[in-house]
């Protein structure tokens, strides 16, 4: 690989993340959409209903370490493939289980299910890996913002999608899963097919200083543990993502009950979730653009602010549904802001070696802290409300706003 080569290498390998991108958020918002719906008929009681998201989202926390594991010492390819795999496993697993109406069996396919949304969300690290570093945050912006694509669409599929499966004795809430483990196996021949030559490997075949020379050792998982740990921006970078990720959706999940019990209809919730959904993904281009042209610090302090006012405006909005709709932006918009910003600043950070272990890391933080939160979120709405829950969304943001106060002196421009 020449320097001459680099752009159409970095064009051939964005098109193909970006149509990834697309069939995988298609098949996880297809099939997520009617999750615990499909919980709810095959355990019969509402009760377990939210186990169903539950199971999907410690999936995707428990199989990004793995998956981190193989891209390191692998590359990108075989990581994305068995990722997408693993989830069109956890599909027809989902399928099986509503036939037989098994609900462990349910909650195991789940969790499988999970690794499809695992590889999504590592596709944006792939981007980056060949990718300027004055251009990093652009790069995985653009792969963030394919995401949209898919997750409009996939809800808007998902009833023809149960009814396609009417005549085969599956019940219809578990037909969309059927046609997600289709797009999953699409994504990972897409992939293996196209994704070539491996970003990550070409990455670090065109790198060199001392940190190539540390070889395999290098890059495993513990050398991984080390760079964020010897490097504060890698843990503010670690921080900004966990804690946008886990205010986002703790507050998200729990907005729809809160707006029935103001009298919401589900139209209008639908329209809410979508402006929200919008936040997180349409202008996820703007925060790569302000991220490389003013640094991530600056980008991560808006996150914390867009956080912020979400929260105040959804936590104090009552039945004012115009209000709740506009923090369920600026939620989305902060969660974006974050994401972008803390993870480019985290590919900046380590040495090239330890990077994909490293942004293993980073997933397997965020998806656990956002499990526990989204968990915990439906017992503060149960015990105190929704706008203790917004309160407490807010509290969360103070550790990270701490941090990037106190990396102010030394500001985080893209060449850092």
């Amino acid at each position: 690989m020449t320097a001459a080569r680099l752009p159409a290498l970095r064009r051939r390998v964005s098109a193909v993340l970006i149509a990834s991108q697309i069939l995988g958020g298609l098949g996880v918002a297809t099939a997520i959409a009617l999750a615990s719906v499909l919980a709810q008929e095959v355990s019969g009681t509402e009760a377990l209903s939210g186990l169903a998201p539950t199971a999907m989202v410690a999936g995707t926390a428990l199989l990004s370490m793995p998956l981190a594991a193989l891209m390191t010492a692998r590359g990108r390819r075989p990581g994305l493939v068995l990722g997408y795999g693993v989830g069109a496993v956890g599909a027809g697993v989902v399928v099986l289980a509503a036939v037989i109406g098994s609900f462990p069996l349910l909650l195991a396919g789940m969790a499988g299910f999970g690794a499809g949304s695992s590889a999504n969300l590592q596709a944006r690290f792939a981007a980056a890996d060949l990718a300027e570093p004055e251009r990093r945050g652009r790069a995985i912006s653009t792969v963030v913002w394919a995401t949209t694509i898919g997750a409009v669409l996939g809800p808007n599929i998902a009833a023809p999608a149960g009814r396609s499966v009417a005549g085969l004795g599956i019940p219809m809430a578990a037909g969309p899963f059927l046609w997600a483990a289709g797009v999953f196996v699409a994504a990972a021949v897409l992939v293996a097919v196209l994704l070539r030559p491996d970003p990550l490997l070409t990455a670090r075949a065109l790198a060199a200083g001392p940190e190539e020379e540390a070889g395999k050792e290098g890059r495993s998982l513990r050398a991984g543990v080390r760079a964020v740990r010897d490097s504060p921006r890698a843990r503010l970078a670690l921080v900004t993502v966990a804690v946008s990720h886990t205010a986002m959706v703790s507050i998200m999940s729990m907005t729809p009950v809160a707006l029935s019990h103001h009298g919401a209809g589900i139209q209008l919730i639908g329209l809410v979730i979508s402006g929200h959904i919008a936040g997180m993904y349409a202008f996820s281009p703007v925060m790569g653009w302000l991220s490389d042209r003013f640094g991530r610090l600056p980008v991560i302090g808006l996150a914390v602010a867009l956080l912020a006012c979400a929260a105040f405006l959804a936590g104090t909005a009552g039945a004012g549904h115009g209000r709740t709709a506009a923090g369920l932006f600026l939620l989305g918009l902060g969660w974006s802001a974050g994401l972008v910003s803390g993870s480019a600043l985290l590919t900046d950070s380590v040495p090239q070696a330890a990077r994909a272990a490293v942004q293993g890391l980073s997933d397997l933080t965020m998806n656990t802290a956002a499990g526990i939160g989204g968990a915990a979120a439906g017992l503060i709405v149960a015990q105190a409300g929704y706008g203790w829950l917004n309160a407490v969304g807010a509290l969360l943001l103070l550790p990270l706003a701490t941090m990037a106060l106190r990396r102010r002196a030394k500001p985080l421009t893209p060449s850092a």
